[in-house]
């Protein structure tokens, strides 16, 4: 893959691999020139919805919350119809052109921007115009090769670290998702802000469940079984039905996903949304700085979520090379791009790479076939939604702790903890994701604290003159709240 500044979006090889495999299927996503199998791809693909599947639900919920600056807000069908279709289509272009395991759906935090920060100011099209400038202005910094060069541009050390980071944040989720960890409310007036369960006590059939599959799925992992963390998202869905059944529990002790026999089996999807956006009229509504201003705050956390994200993911499939760049990169990017502005086109809010791929990976998964399992279905939600909800966090979210540590396991060895400017700054990105709940501020607090302390270590000719340029926009990003002040724009 070439690594150099005129990289393209082909990332055609200098010279060409010889065809491995018994099939076309087989040589067109390198199964097993990557040491996979079919069964293998399919079986973490359905590893990876069921990780993801809550998107569905979850999704419409923070959207649906907000309302425009004219008061409207939108139907709740309908944002599960664009959700569940967004989602499928990006991760099937992901996996048909950039051929690694790594889904797309709606971003957790990115949807909180669009519905809590740009949808008062404007109209819901005005919004979802924003992110479809945002994608588009990814594409172009793909096209340019820019983007990779940032990605190339950060040391190895922080690569392990934003992978461990990614490992605990996921584990992190799976503890809070599942009720094995909640946070205290602010009215305790106690310095702890998590705890065990509710009260410092698991209560529940629920939290029971979790316990039972992440034990489950260690015991499998232990004992080496194929499918281990598959098996334990059936298992336990089965047994969180029979439970649900015998057992009267309040629906919300389950979280968005009720362990039922559902009702019908299929429902009418809703395409009102799709297509309802206006590139440019927020612009109209807040002025060009304002409008510029939330263009790069929904960019700057797509860039480098995904990136962390595609750095983790690839770290743990074992895709990267020696430098830790994976193939296809320039592909892989454009179809992240493709996945920002698409989900503003469908009024999902913008897509990107999404974390619980690594569940996937957990399953065997090592090139985009597995995606296309996952996305297919997604589009298979459009009309199966009754269906794909059945699955409670508890049952999938034990998937998440497991694949966590995984990824801790195989990159923190890596790490040269006695260089103090590449293990201070590794040591704040793998804390900051997981305290902060966001990959983004991970990756900003370790390249602020890099360059900082090789400057301070009169090692500044080593820094990348693009981490530097990184680095300021970082500083911009934290420091947006007083900018916006000082401008008059709040």
């Amino acid at each position: 893959m070439p690594t150099s500044a005129t990289s393209t979006v082909d990332d055609a090889p200098s010279s060409p691999v010889p065809p491995v495999g018994k099939n076309a299927l087989d040589r067109y996503f390198r199964i097993t020139e990557r040491g996979s199998s079919v069964a293998r791809e399919l079986r973490g693909g359905l590893a990876t919805f069921f990780a993801m599947a809550y998107i569905i639900v979850l999704n419409p919920i923070i959207l649906g919350a907000g309302q425009d600056k004219f008061g409207h807000q939108l139907d709740n069908g309908q944002l599960v119809t664009a959700t569940a279709l967004m989602a499928g289509l990006s991760t099937v272009l992901m996996g048909a052109i950039g051929n690694v395991p790594i889904a797309c759906a709606a971003g957790l935090g990115i949807n909180a921007v669009v519905s809590l920060q740009l949808a008062p100011k404007m109209s819901w099209p005005d919004a979802m115009g924003m992110v479809v400038l945002a994608g588009l202005v990814l594409m172009v910094l793909v096209a340019s090769g820019l983007r990779q060069r940032v990605m190339d541009a950060i040391p190895g050390g922080l690569r392990r670290a934003i992978a461990i980071g990614i490992g605990l944040f996921i584990s992190l989720i799976g503890l809070v998702d599942s009720g094995f960890v909640s946070r205290n409310p602010d009215a305790a007036h106690t310095t702890v802000p998590m705890g065990l369960g509710q009260g410092g006590q698991l209560t529940g059939w629920p939290v029971l469940v979790f316990a039972a599959g992440l034990a489950l799925t260690f015991i499998l992992l232990v004992r080496k079984a194929p499918g281990a963390i598959l098996i334990g998202i059936v298992v336990m869905t089965v047994v969180a039905i029979v439970i649900n059944s015998l057992v009267e529990i309040p629906d919300a002790g389950w979280g968005l996903s009720v362990p039922t026999v559902p009702d019908k089996i299929v429902d009418t999807p809703d395409f009102g949304l799709i297509g309802d956006v206006s590139l440019f009229g927020g612009f109209h509504e807040v002025g060009l700085l304002t409008g510029c201003l939330f263009v790069f705050t929904v960019l700057l956390s797509g860039f480098f979520d995904a990136m962390g994200t595609i750095i983790g993911v690839g770290e743990e499939a074992g895709l990267t090379d020696e430098k830790g760049q994976l193939p296809n990169m320039g592909r892989i990017l454009m179809m992240d791009g493709v996945a920002v502005a698409a989900g503003g086109a469908g009024s999902a809010s913008a897509n990107t790479c999404f974390v619980e791929s690594t569940a996937g990976v957990g399953e065997g998964a090592r090139t985009g076939l597995a995606n296309l399992m996952t996305g297919g279905l997604f589009l298979l939600a459009l009309v199966f939604t009754p269906l794909a909800t059945v699955v409670p966090a508890q049952a999938a979210t034990p998937a998440l702790v497991v694949v966590g540590f995984l990824i801790m396991a195989s990159n923190v060895k890596e790490i040269d903890w006695s260089d103090f400017t590449i293990a201070i700054p590794a040591f704040l990105t793998i804390i900051s994701m997981p305290f902060t709940y966001s990959i983004t501020n991970g990756i900003g607090i370790g390249v602020l604290a890099f360059i900082l302390l090789r400057i301070a270590d009169k090692r500044a000719r080593e820094i990348p003159w693009l981490l530097n340029v990184v680095g300021a926009c970082f500083l911009v990003y934290f420091m947006l709240d007083p900018i916006e002040q000082l401008l008059g724009v709040k």
